[in-house]
């Protein structure tokens, strides 16, 4: 069963009915896009204060960061997998109370030990959330706008960057760190509303079954293309999830104006995504080896800018604009996964996770070698040339 097999499935659901507003729906999905992107970016903005209240060092306090993103990495393919026979609605509804309930859980936890426990039970429904709503948003797009549909989702998340995440530094700041895991919570419930109310009420495509979904792991272009997000991606998780800190201890910024930075980051990743949904449309390979090179260049130069708030602050943005690589790589797995969508379009958050955990662990080591804050753009480099080396292998492979 192709994508197109289960928009018909979505569309003939819909058909007698009052037309599907189209603009309500995506603007639900993107308001989970949205929450999930404030508790995942925050969690790293919010570092320094749950360290301290936690009674952990940052190096370790990035363990939870690392923790959710196993979450999701864990979460993405089992449920994908488990809840083949689940309608697409149902699914996104559920995935939201479970994330409402992981966030709302994180802002109570007594110790750092259940901390671990509630991120990763948080990062469970993320990766599964995204794959559905991009499949759900591309199935009402229609042909040659998939990419832009999947982009439009996803500015949920790279709003949250600029509003969301720089919204709940400060409430840290000013509430305690708590308050900002508590406010996700609420937003998680929000969507979980809107998705009952706007959301198309659509059928499970016939023959779906949890084997077919597994499907997609017997596909090399699958594998490749997951990699090169697992890779590619780790560089800019490597400098963001130090970014406060580096702009604290090196920069010499106040810790107001963190959020201002955070927010230009969040500007990036917005430019970045709506270029990238128009580029991957027109020429998918090409756009995507384009991206992966900016991500190098712009991590390579994050060093020699960090001393400066001005030259750092250009530099965060064109490393957020990266965060397109997003878009393609959803769409590139589109046209691979054939009848296996909904595991393939989950699993490319488990990849975006697993550079979550990578990039921020790689980081880490840096740093607790000696080689200071700013050697996480070294490290992102890194890690992007080495998603463009997997891409190049990808598109070669594809081409026999």
């Amino acid at each position: 069963m192709t994508l197109a097999a289960n928009d018909r499935s979505l569309q003939a659901e819909a058909s007698g009915r009052a037309p599907v507003p189209v603009g309500l729906v995506v603007l639900a999905l993107a308001m989970g896009g949205f929450a999930i992107g404030t508790t995942e970016f925050a969690a790293m903005s919010l570092l320094p204060y749950f360290s301290a209240g936690l009674g952990i060092d940052e190096p370790t306090a990035g363990h939870v960061i690392s923790i959710y993103a196993l979450g999701v990495v864990v979460g993405a393919p089992l449920i994908a997998v488990l809840a083949a026979r689940i309608s697409r609605r149902t699914l996104l509804i559920g995935l939201m109370a479970v994330f409402a309930l992981g966030n709302g859980l994180s802002a109570l936890a007594p110790s750092y030990e259940w901390m671990l426990a509630f991120r990763f039970l948080s990062g469970l429904p993320h990766g599964a959330y995204f794959g559905v709503a991009a499949l759900v948003a591309a199935s009402l797009a229609g042909p040659g706008r998939r990419a832009q549909a999947v982009a439009r989702v996803m500015l949920g998340l790279t709003v949250a960057t600029i509003f969301g995440v720089p919204a709940a530094s400060w409430m840290g700041q000013v509430l305690g760190w708590r308050s900002g895991f508590a406010i996700v919570a609420a937003l998680a419930l929000l969507t979980a509303l809107l998705l009952a109310l706007f959301a198309p009420r659509d059928t499970v495509a016939p023959g779906a079954s949890p084997l077919r979904e597994l499907g997609a792991l017997k596909r090399r272009q699958v594998w490749l293309t997951l990699a090169t997000g697992a890779i590619g991606f780790g560089g800019l998780f490597a400098v963001y999830t130090y970014l406060a800190s580096t702009l604290m201890a090196v920069t010499g910024s106040s810790p107001a104006l963190v959020p201002v930075v955070l927010a230009v980051f969040g500007a990036g990743l917005t430019a970045g995504t709506l270029f990238a949904g128009w580029a991957a449309d027109r020429a998918l390979v090409p756009a995507t080896v384009g991206m992966l090179l900016w991500s190098a260049f712009w991590l390579a130069c994050f060093p020699f800018a960090a001393d400066n708030i001005w030259a750092v602050s250009l530099v965060v943005f064109m490393i957020g604009s990266g965060g397109g690589l997003g878009a393609m790589l959803q769409t590139r797995l589109m046209d691979v996964a054939e009848d296996a969508q909904t595991l393939a379009a989950a699993l490319n958050h488990s990849a975006f996770n697993t550079a979550n955990a990578l990039g921020p662990w790689l980081g880490g080591m840096a740093i607790a070698a000696g080689y200071g804050w700013t050697s996480t753009g070294w490290v992102g480099a890194a890690l992007a040339l080495g998603g463009l080396a997997i891409w190049i292998v990808a598109v070669l492979d594809a081409r026999r």
